[in-house]
């Protein structure tokens, strides 16, 4: 596994290095919380009655940075993130995932998600049919996304092996 480098976000950038900044320091985290777990912690439900897992939730953020960036924003045909039976990517797992699986689908989606918002204005609007968002609500929103379910991976990371901080 390549090495999780977290770069603080700037404190006095401009609109698009903020936001951008934020949302590259939470991505980081979110590895950083994912990355030591056994298999068995990643799938494990520690918090009853929920059934949230560290897997679910990086599945779950891996899917949001598709449908957000690359097939509402940029109307990209790519495969849609969740199943018919599941529309909303409640945070299901397939039999064969695997952490390291989730870990690299999750790096490889904020890439792509990096290289689109990178090369749009924050003031354009989303190509997909009948979206009408521009880029700067979906940044913002993804940030407020990925930091919901960082706090939720958080404290499952905690009740699993005890881990806390960073």
């Amino acid at each position: 596994m390549p090495e999780i480098t977290r770069i603080r976000p700037p404190e006095d950038a401009d609109e698009r290095g903020t936001m951008t900044g934020l949302l590259d320091f939470l991505r980081s985290t979110v590895e950083l919380k994912f990355t030591g777990l056994t298999e068995a912690q990643a799938f494990a439900q520690p918090v009853h009655p929920s059934a949230l897992t560290p897997a679910g939730i990086v599945k779950h953020l891996t899917g949001v940075e598709r449908f957000w960036f690359a097939i509402d924003f940029a109307g990209l045909k790519v495969e849609w993130p969740w199943t018919e039976e599941d529309p909303h990517g409640c945070f299901p797992l397939a039999p064969d995932d695997t952490v390291e699986g989730l870990l690299t689908a999750y790096r490889a989606e904020c890439a792509r998600s990096r290289e689109i918002t990178a090369a749009a204005a924050l003031d354009d609007r989303a190509r997909s049919d009948g979206m009408t968002f521009k880029l700067r609500y979906a940044i913002a929103h993804l940030i407020e996304e990925t930091a919901r379910h960082l706090g939720h991976l958080d404290l499952l990371r905690e009740a699993t092996d005890g881990q806390v901080g960073e």
